[in-house]
């Protein structure tokens, strides 16, 4: 992967690809979890501090039964053994169920996968009768080996006591002078024990991950999976394709979403939103009929029923938005409250504000809310009205239906019903003389007063 980072940390989704296994894992039967990690194992353990997790050392990278014999000490003997790979994140809890419960059936089960292209995959040897008889790692197999379309997917699950015994019977004489846990399946089938097998239901299951090419291409599968799942849900996904969901969403009825939007984290769409094209929400709630506008990003905020946002706006975390208002083109929010009926509509930044209803905020204002060491409060009560390209220095109080002029700079508080206009003396200078063009006075060979 050409990261400094262990692969099964690389993201997918939004989410390292370990998270995945270990949630699949939590929704199912299993008792305990032991995850081996070798060099910059530790980063492993600070992304993933679940307490019920047992960690094994894996000194050496020596081979897949290498890494299974570390963690063969902390397993009960009485009890069955899954083992999963984390660089293969998109297993199914069902999956596993069924991998495990053959595996109190025949001692030992396998999951395969039928690839139109095999390569780098072991492949699976049967006899004539399709009973599974061996798995043969790819740099091990002869030509003729090389043409079986079925492959070992990785996860195997096996009854702890055998295991234990198979694991000591492993060498390292072949290709890779590795110990295979793929070789326990030759051991069970010398001692008469029947291996038992089946598939994924989606091949995405079974995808694993070492490139960034097979990073991005189960990156496109997992959000083709989301999307569908809610379209399924009945959310009009306008393009799949070009749809991402790093996290989760819960959505009404009749919400639609564009090309090129992302959702990060979780989000919550109410009936009737609507998410134009290349918007970011990560962490919001956006209540009945809200409209995002293009090229707009909402994070950590609350959004009122019918209110709009955007185009090419930014609300910031800490910000919760009453019914009906309007967030217009350029705006910025940060921790504000903004009543209902509330107008924000071109070029301002709102920050550490409390916004009452029905107030209209012209084009060009700003709340100055940072004195080079704290944050200060603006509070604007309901029907005021602030006039364009004005500054309101906090900490501020502006009482209903006060007016401001335009271009006022604020630094007092301004009382209820009050018009108040603060600006710089205009200065006029008549008869002025337009300054000559210095260059152009020497190119043309003339001194410049």
């Amino acid at each position: 992967m050409h990261s400094n980072r262990p692969k099964s940390l690389q993201e997918l989704g939004g989410q390292p690809m370990i998270r995945y296994i270990v949630n699949c894992v939590k929704n199912t039967g299993v008792d305990k979890i032991h995850i081996v990690y070798g060099e910059n194992g530790y980063q492993i353990q600070e992304s993933i501090p679940d307490e019920c997790i047992n960690w094994v050392l894996q000194s050496a990278p020596l081979g897949t039964g290498h890494a299974v014999q570390q963690a063969i000490p902390h397993i009960d003997v009485e009890s069955t053994v899954c083992v999963l790979y984390g660089d293969i994140p998109l297993i199914q809890a069902n999956t596993v169920d069924r991998l495990i419960e053959l595996a109190n059936r025949h001692s030992l089960s396998a999951l395969t996968v039928e690839l139109d292209n095999p390569t780098g995959y072991g492949r699976i040897k049967r006899d004539d009768e399709g009973v599974l008889q061996q798995i043969v790692e790819e740099k091990d197999t002869t030509p003729e080996e090389r043409q079986i379309r079925e492959v070992n997917a990785g996860p195997l699950a096996v009854k702890a006591k055998l295991l234990a015994r198979w694991l000591k019977l492993l060498d390292n004489k072949n290709a890779q002078s590795e110990y295979y846990l793929t070789d326990i399946i030759k051991h069970a089938v010398s001692e008469g024990i029947v291996v038992a097998s089946c598939q994924a239901n989606d091949l995405i299951e079974t995808v694993g991950v070492n490139s960034r090419m097979d990073q991005a291409r189960l990156e496109r599968a997992l959000q083709m999976r989301k999307a569908e799942q809610l379209m399924k849900e009945g959310v009009h996904v306008v393009d799949p394709a070009r749809f991402d969901l790093r996290g989760n969403c819960t959505a009404g009825k009749d919400c639609r979403i564009d090309a090129n939007v992302l959702l990060e984290g979780d989000v919550t769409l109410d009936d009737g939103v609507s998410i134009a094209s290349n918007c970011v929400v990560r962490d919001s709630k956006l209540g009945p009929g809200v409209e995002i506008k293009p090229f707009s990003s909402v994070e950590g905020a609350e959004i009122g029923e019918g209110c709009t946002v955007g185009p090419f706006a930014r609300i910031r975390p800490g910000t919760v938005i009453g019914k009906n208002s309007r967030v217009g083109n350029y705006v910025e929010i940060k921790a504000s409250i903004i009543g209902d009926d509330t107008k924000i509509s071109h070029l301002a930044y709102i920050g550490d504000a409390h916004i009452g209803n029905h107030v209209n905020i012209g084009a060009g204002v700003i709340t100055c809310n940072f004195d080079g060491k704290r944050k200060h409060q603006t509070y604007i009560g309901d029907h005021a009205f602030v006039g364009s390209n004005s500054a309101l220095v906090a900490p501020l109080e502006v009482q209903e239906y006060a007016f401001i002029g335009a271009g006022s700079t604020i630094s007092r508080n301004v009382n209820s019903g009050e018009l108040v206009v603060e600006r710089g003396e205009i200065r006029r200078i008549k008869n002025r003389r337009a300054p000559k063009n210095e260059r152009k006075s020497q190119l043309s060979g003339k001194s410049a007063d």
